[in-house]
């Protein structure tokens, strides 16, 4: 059994309550140019490491294949991802194809602080730790991205931070980008939104609607991950519950999926057309949020939009409902109306707290992670999904560095069908898959070249 349970739970490293940024710390060869929670659980953080590589063929394959070529070389990267043993995996991959990069936290919950330990003793300038408040946050970014005799050329982000803080800080140093990889719903929308207004001066790559990217990591992964949640966080018996998913995009399918199997009621709230009658031909009511609020036992969010749920919503909440966020942005549950001084805040373990209404009856909501991605901040993410959002993200970054001038302009791009179909062929020899292979008639018959790309960008998966 893996243990890193205790980073998701009450770590020691949590009961430190002086700052890192007040700490002086330096690793074992005295490199000192990173901020964590305490270096000395690095020894930790390399055993967590070492056991997500065993579950990432995809980015190991991608990293022996390239070792030798060093693609990334002269390639300086800020990063501003989730920081855990997966993703220590994919900085480590690209600093063994040449790159250069600095890290910081693109969630304040989801850091593993014995991982930014562990990468912080090989060398890694690193700034995050879990628990790091707002200004702390920001703070770990400037970090990554204004640095002395350090000038980014690639970004690698995850909620687009980074993107944002260079664009409005450093827009001179913006400019000297030479691509920008995203792969949140958020993070894509901020990049569309400025290549439509002009305000996007490189390109960049949509990673999240890659293909085998967005089916393993937003479908089969949180309906695995959404279950581990609610079970770790509040010890719920799923059967029999009637939940609320607002959302049925990929995240929530695999959350009905996941939730329908167990025997929950399921009820679905959408405002695309599309998306709803999928869920009505998958077997879901779809229903106005305020129709089922005061009956439900359990509300997720996953639809990277804000104030989905809004405090006239959690006034209507049955006593004892759950209420958590499985989307990228931590504006879908209107969390600061609940922090007003007639509600009182009641913490009950690590990211799960009670909100008490006054009255005598003393109703209370169980909240989540402060709304934050609860599989991140409850739970954990399979390394072998893990492994297909890295190989992906590195894809991308290895296409966007080398393509020659012209190729890309200043816009929005997504993942050649070649790239995505790499990724997928990596990962099937540990499933024991094997591809059937088209003769050459059969290629000509389907005007296709025998190494694929082998469906057309319109097609829907």
């Amino acid at each position: 059994m893996r243990q890193s349970f205790s980073s998701y739970t009450e770590s020691s490293s949590e009961e430190d309550d002086l700052s890192p940024r007040d700490k002086v710390q330096q690793n074992s060869k005295g490199f000192a140019d990173f901020c964590v929670r305490n270096i000395k659980q690095h020894s930790f953080g390399r055993h967590e490491i070492e056991i997500a590589e065993q579950e990432m063929p995809g980015i190991m394959a991608l990293r022996k294949q390239a070792l030798e070529d060093k693609p990334l070389k002269g390639a300086n990267i800020v990063g501003c991802t989730h920081i855990n043993a997966q993703t220590a995996v994919l900085i480590e991959t690209l600093i063994n194809l040449g790159a250069n990069v600095r890290w910081a936290a693109c969630n304040i919950y989801s850091t593993q602080n014995e991982v930014a330990a562990a990468l912080a003793e090989s060398g890694v300038p690193i700034f995050a730790w879990r628990g790091e408040i707002e200004e702390d946050f920001w703070w770990c970014i400037d970090k990554c991205v204004h640095a002395e005799n350090w000038q980014p050329n690639m970004i690698l982000d995850d909620g687009g931070d980074a993107t944002h803080l260079m664009l409005k800080k450093y827009p001179v140093m913006f400019k000297m980008i030479k691509g920008i990889v995203d792969e949140s719903v958020t993070g894509v929308h901020r990049l569309y939104q400025l290549s439509k207004t002009g305000k996007l001066t490189v390109p960049a790559m949509n990673v999240k609607d890659a293909i085998t990217k967005t089916k393993f990591d937003s479908l089969y992964s949180c309906k695995e991950s959404v279950i581990d949640s609610l079970k770790r966080a509040t010890d719920i018996m799923i059967g029999g519950k009637q939940v609320v998913l607002c959302g049925y995009g990929e995240v929530g399918k695999g959350c009905a999926q996941a939730l329908k199997a167990l025997g929950c009621i399921v009820y679905v709230t959408e405002i695309d057309p599309i998306c709803a009658l999928q869920a009505c031909m998958d077997g879901f009511r779809v229903v106005k949020l305020n129709e089922v609020i005061r009956t439900v036992d359990v509300v997720i969010t996953c639809t990277g939009n804000k104030n989905v749920v809004t405090r006239e919503h959690m006034d209507k909440m049955k006593n004892g409902c759950i209420v958590c966020n499985m989307g990228h942005s931590n504006t879908e549950i209107d969390v600061n109306s609940l922090r007003t001084s007639e509600l009182q805040w009641e913490k009950m373990r690590s990211q799960v707290d009670h909100i008490i209404w006054p009255g005598p009856d003393g109703k209370r909501i169980i909240l989540l992670a402060e709304g934050r991605l609860v599989n991140l901040s409850c739970s954990s993410v399979s390394s072998f999904v893990a492994s297909i959002t890295a190989a992906t993200q590195a894809l991308a970054l290895i296409e966007l560095f080398n393509a020659p001038p012209g190729r890309y302009k200043a816009d929005v791009y997504l993942l050649p069908k070649k790239m995505d179909e790499y990724v997928a062929s990596l990962h099937l020899p540990t499933l024991d898959a094997h591809l059937t292979e088209l003769t050459d008639d059969q290629a000509r018959y389907m005007g296709l070249n025998k190494a694929g790309p082998f469906k057309p960008n319109y097609y829907r998966y």
